[in-house]
């Protein structure tokens, strides 16, 4: 079963913008082999953009990231909110129709609590220059441990919606 089984591919790119317009993070949707399904994006920062645009910041920093986080929502079945390499907050939301596991719900961007950016490990990582990383993160927004929560409750109630809607569907 795959992601667009339970709605079509149109229902969760909307999705990802309503979490996106509600929360202003990156909002992403997964497969279960862990490749966005969309390729809807808005940047919840400046940095972001430039640690993907390199290969090294993909393969070892965002890539990572979301398989590390991703496999533990898998195996947990519960939301994990989490930092990445870089510093910044990373939410999981896992999706699964009865005890299949069909993809994941994603949200990045922001400082988590009084987090910060890590510029040493993105300069060792990506080779780009550390007064960039610190002048692309000048502005990063913070969110707080509870607005997080608060932002996987609605991640869950509306992926929990959708796949209502498909089971009723199917019946």
């Amino acid at each position: 079963m795959k992601l667009t089984d339970i709605a079509p591919q149109e229902k969760w790119v909307e999705l990802e913008s309503q979490i996106n317009q509600r929360s202003g993070l990156d909002a992403n949707l997964f497969n279960i082999e862990g490749y966005r399904i969309s390729d809807c994006k808005n940047w919840a920062n400046r940095l972001c953009p430039e640690i993907k645009a390199t290969d090294k910041g993909q393969s070892f920093i965002c890539a990572p990231a979301h398989m590390n986080i991703a496999h533990q929502a898998m195996k947990t079945r519960k939301v994990v909110i989490e930092e990445c390499d870089a510093g910044l907050v990373k939410i999981v939301v896992p999706v699964f129709v009865d005890e299949e596991f069909v993809g994941a719900v994603g949200a990045c961007g922001f400082l988590l609590d009084d987090g910060e950016v890590d510029s040493f490990l993105i300069n060792k990582m990506t080779d780009i220059e550390e007064e960039k990383i610190e002048s692309l993160s000048l502005g990063i927004p913070s969110i707080t441990s509870e607005k997080a929560e608060s932002i996987t409750q609605y991640i869950s109630a509306e992926v929990d919606r959708m796949i209502a809607d498909y089971r009723a569907r199917k019946q």
